[in-house]
């Protein structure tokens, strides 16, 4: 059954869930920490509908694939159909802020970049999006205050800035939206920061975000 995109007011969003669209290497640090040139302009994919989960219920990614790995990364709903947007019209276009995690099967990506192959197998199987509910905009937010945080077993793993990111959001969306038209229902994500590691099993995680978001969930044994 596909997931449904909430709002945390409860209120009901009237779009079905459509296509998850990410960035890679937004945060020059998590660069970095991978070894990656930090990039010139937005490194994009996408995982369908069929990736994304509740983020609330227990995590159960497919560790017999190797090591997974957590991204924490700030999530956007779209709320309206935008094509080769000017960053204002993206902005606007935004109607909801969460949560979610990027998971990652990091050998076989590994074993795939070396080969030179595409590595969508590694980001976007079943599970590999964590959603969380939405915090409702009612107007546009200072994008650069916004914060969000990581802890894993009461460790802080992840710590994350708007104004951190090497692309603002509304560049980042309006960007996004000259390749792929954005509709009702997409979710973007805007990177991660430093701090992504093994995810590992039985463990604890608690997530905020700026505005009033708090999640805990937990990953099976």
């Amino acid at each position: 059954m596909r997931f449904v995109p909430q709002f945390t007011d409860g209120q009901a969003f009237p779009y079905e869930l459509g296509k998850v669209v990410c960035v890679g290497r937004n945060y020059a640090d998590h660069a970095k920490e991978l070894d990656n040139p930090v990039p010139t302009q937005p490194l994009l994919f996408i995982k369908p509908a069929t990736s994304v989960v509740d983020i609330q219920q227990p995590l159960s990614p497919p560790f017999q694939r190797g090591d997974v790995h957590y991204e924490t990364e700030l999530a956007l709903l779209i709320g309206k159909t935008i094509s080769d947007a000017t960053p204002d019209e993206a902005s606007a276009a935004i109607v909801g802020l969460g949560l979610a995690l990027d998971l990652t099967l990091r050998d076989v990506q590994t074993e795939l970049k070396d080969k030179g192959h595409p590595w969508e197998v590694a980001k976007a199987f079943d599970g590999a999006c964590p959603l969380s509910p939405f915090l409702p905009l009612s107007r546009e937010p200072n994008w650069n205050a916004l914060s969000f945080k990581l802890e894993i077993d009461g460790e802080e793993r992840q710590h994350g800035e708007g104004a951190d990111m090497i692309f603002t959001i509304p560049t980042l969306v309006a960007e996004m939206s000259r390749h792929f038209t954005l509709e009702a229902g997409d979710v973007i994500l805007t990177g991660t920061p430093s701090g992504v590691g093994e995810l590992p099993r039985g463990a604890t995680l608690h997530m905020t975000l700026t505005g009033g978001l708090d999640i805990t969930t937990s990953v099976v044994e």
